[in-house]
């Protein structure tokens, strides 16, 4: 029998006012992360990858569909019902300055989800930070350092540090890495394969780029549309490309010439 999926979204459709109507951003989205799988999710700037996240993550209404999440339907879940669940399912957004309170030391933006989901008794807190700064690959000199006086994937390290802190079953992972440096860009994509193996947790990756995200997901979704519109093995959907969306995503990788 196959193992049931982590998360299951069917039919899910969100839309805003528009001009006096409503705009439709995802219309009937269907899709599945099973535990411990690392799920791509790719397509062109307002495709709704974004939306879709945050929808997950019930940040936004919705208007139609369900999200299931170990089971639950997260659509209908309130109050302290759905709080006792916000634990297991975290994200990581693109701008990791944008996501930290400025005036908190690193030290503070680890903590708080330890204190706030009594993850940790006071006196055990240090510890643990000092436990999750490993984990990352990051020294515990920064711990008294501000989010600005640290390097783009230094941030990205204690966003990813913040979001493990809860012991979640999914992070949601928006552009993590669109914004940093390919050298750097490369060792954040190998921490989060090392997290997803040590931790046993499933992640979904939002991207753009296709180059990045086909070498480093076991299973590519790709939106056109406010719609899924093609999935499979990354390596078969870049070598066999069905959907327009997708030929137009695989045209765009650059081709190094020798």
């Amino acid at each position: 029998m196959a193992e049931a999926p982590l998360l299951e979204i069917r039919g899910l459709t969100s839309s805003v006012r528009s001009g006096g109507g409503r705009h439709v951003i995802l219309s009937g989205v269907d899709m599945a992360v099973a535990p411990g799988e690392i799920v791509g999710l790719v397509g062109g700037s307002g495709s709704g990858k974004t939306t879709l996240a945050c929808a997950i993550l019930r940040l936004i209404d919705i208007d139609a569909g369900t999200i299931l999440f170990e089971g639950r339907d997260l659509t209908r879940l309130e109050g302290a019902a759905l709080r006792r669940v916000r634990p297991r399912l975290q994200m990581v957004f693109q701008d990791s300055m944008a996501a930290f309170n400025p005036r908190a030391r690193v030290e503070r933006v680890i903590g708080d989800p330890l204190r706030i989901w009594k993850r940790a008794v006071p006196a055990e807190q240090r510890r643990r930070i000092g436990e999750l700064l490993d984990i990352v690959g990051l020294p515990e000199r920064l711990l008294q350092r501000y989010p600005h006086e640290l390097s783009g994937g230094q941030r990205q390290r204690v966003a990813i540090a913040r979001a493990i802190a809860t012991d979640p079953r999914l992070i949601v992972l928006d552009e993590p890495v669109s914004a940093l440096d390919v050298s750097v860009r490369a060792q954040i994509l190998n921490l989060l394969l090392d997290i997803r193996e040590r931790l046993d947790m499933a992640l979904l990756f939002i991207a753009h780029d296709l180059a990045v995200i086909a070498a480093f997901c076991d299973r590519l979704c790709v939106m056109d549309g406010g719609r899924i519109v093609e999935e499979g093995a990354p390596q078969l959907i870049v070598a066999s490309p069905q959907a327009e969306m997708t030929r137009f995503l695989v045209e765009a990788v650059p081709k190094m010439k020798f």
